[in-house]
């Protein structure tokens, strides 16, 4: 009897995991909200022709803007945790159209602080890289780092698709139109977050990027503001805390704080048109981009305050040749400090977001949270004192100067993260001499990596001061990092 069989060969598809799905949009958010944090920048000369508004007036909106939008961000974070990602999304963004919306048709100084620097600074300190923390810890187990800085680096990215052509239309037809641009971006892309955005991974019906076991979603966080405050208030009596905040403040003046708000009046001064700045800001925004995903990229492989000390070192010597190449038109010294310049821009956040991650455990989020507020803290004095300095000096030269020394303070305060009197001091602990094999995996918990799932001999733990969270370690040796 003759049998027939018939064999049939299944390929299997390639799917995207439905993280990175969650990462895009995200991004999306990011991008949208770095957008407005540059457009204060355009805003100077136009407002200042047009109503005869001193320039320090015009710097109080962003430094408010500045300010709120790094304050904002714990807050939002614990938010996020109560009721959900998306909703809190969503509701930054309509708060950025509408503050956008009614700068449209301000008459008053105080009503460009009460819109661009109130509404705007409250919706965009949402979306700020305290999010994009909260989103890689929530769907990313693997990779979680190399996505930080790519979120990380979207608000610049933001500067990118939007600054030239922003640019443009403020020479040719007026500082509104732009405005209103952006506040219809702004609500087409809450719609974009309103329809794909998921808060966690259990509710896609998919496990974290790279782990080996499905992650239940936790209940809503009671107490948001209470949380966030009690998180601050124990972070505060650490020493890492204050290393990474002050850290961080001397990055937020010597970026965004003096860059978005100061550039374009600072190129004036040297006789460059308004296009051209703004293009070479775009530039800072694609070199930050490139900067922030090699600086996530080898926070996953060496020490993060190495990276941190290195980015600060190189920002110094930036800012100290600035005065030097600054000129009329774009020449070639003026585009290797764009590079250069753009390259450690962002870089400084992964590392500082993984350090908060290794210390703080689940608190880190908000912790980074804190620490991105005295980002911002001193991104908003940088703002108004950059353009008050000028008033004063009529150069912006002692601006550079200053900041230059204070990112080489930020390079020595770096490595001093590790061993800093009274404070949280990491230790990993390898069970029965078996370290757990993934680099870097530190936590305030037992570990539950998938590596160290499969290996089952690691743990972490946090002590401060005499108190110590986690099992007792099986005879082993010690790691302090």
């Amino acid at each position: 009897m003759a049998s027939s069989t018939s064999t049939s060969t299944t390929t299997p598809s390639v799917r995207i995991h439905r993280a990175w799905l969650m990462a895009a949009v995200a991004g999306a958010a990011i991008v949208t909200a770095g957008a407005f944090t540059t457009v204060p920048g355009l805003l100077v000369t136009p407002l200042h022709q047009e109503y005869g508004w001193g320039r320090g007036q015009i710097a109080l909106a962003a430094s408010v803007n500045m300010v709120l939008f790094g304050l904002t961000a714990p807050f939002a974070a614990a938010l996020m945790d109560r009721i959900g990602t998306r909703r809190v999304v969503m509701g930054a963004l309509l708060l950025v159209a509408a503050g956008a919306l009614l700068t449209g048709v301000m008459t008053r100084p105080w009503q460009l602080v009460a819109y661009w620097g109130v509404l705007i600074g409250l919706g965009s300190g949402c979306l700020t890289m305290t999010f994009a923390a909260g989103v890689t810890a929530r769907w990313f187990d693997r990779r979680r780092s190399l996505v930080t800085g790519a979120l990380s680096s979207a608000s610049h990215l933001g500067q990118l698709l939007f600054l030239p052509l922003l640019a443009r239309s403020v020479d040719h037809q007026g500082w509104r139109p732009p405005v209103v641009t952006l506040a219809l971006v702004a609500l087409a892309v809450a719609a974009l977050v309103f329809l794909l955005l998921r808060d966690h991974p259990a509710e896609a019906g998919v496990k974290p990027y790279g782990a080996a076991e499905f992650v239940e979603k936790p209940p809503p966080a009671a107490g948001a503001a209470a949380r966030t405050l009690k998180v601050l208030l124990r972070a505060a009596r650490t020493g890492p805390f204050w290393l990474l905040a002050g850290a961080f403040a001397l990055c937020g003046a010597s970026t965004n704080g003096i860059m978005w708000s100061n550039w374009a009046p600072a190129a004036h001064d040297h006789g460059m048109r308004a296009t051209a700045a703004a293009s070479l800001l775009s530039l800072i925004g694609i070199f930050s981009a490139l900067g922030a995903l090699l600086a996530g990229w080898l926070t996953d492989r060496f020490d993060p305050r190495r990276v941190l000390t290195v980015c600060f070192a190189v920002r110094a010597l930036t800012l100290l040749a600035l005065p030097l190449v600054f000129a009329s038109t774009v020449t070639a010294p003026m585009l290797l400090f764009v590079v250069v310049y753009g390259l450690v821009d962002v870089a400084t956040v992964p590392p500082v977001i993984e350090l908060a991650r290794r210390v703080y455990g689940e608190d880190g989020p908000i912790v980074f949270g804190w620490t991105n507020a005295a980002h911002q803290l001193g991104a908003g004095a940088s703002a108004f004192l950059g353009a008050t300095a000028r008033d004063a000096f009529g150069t912006y030269d002692v601006v550079w100067a200053a900041l230059a020394a204070g990112c080489l303070g930020a390079a020595l305060l770096a490595p001093a993260v590790r061993t800093q009197a009274g404070g949280a001091t990491l230790v990993k602990v390898e069970y029965e001499g078996v370290p757990c094999p993934r680099s870097g995996c530190w936590s305030s918990a037992p570990c539950v990596c998938t590596a160290a799932r499969t290996a089952i001999r690691s743990a972490t733990t946090w002590s401060t001061g005499a108190r110590t969270s986690g099992p007792t370690p099986s005879p082993g040796r010690s790691i302090t990092p």
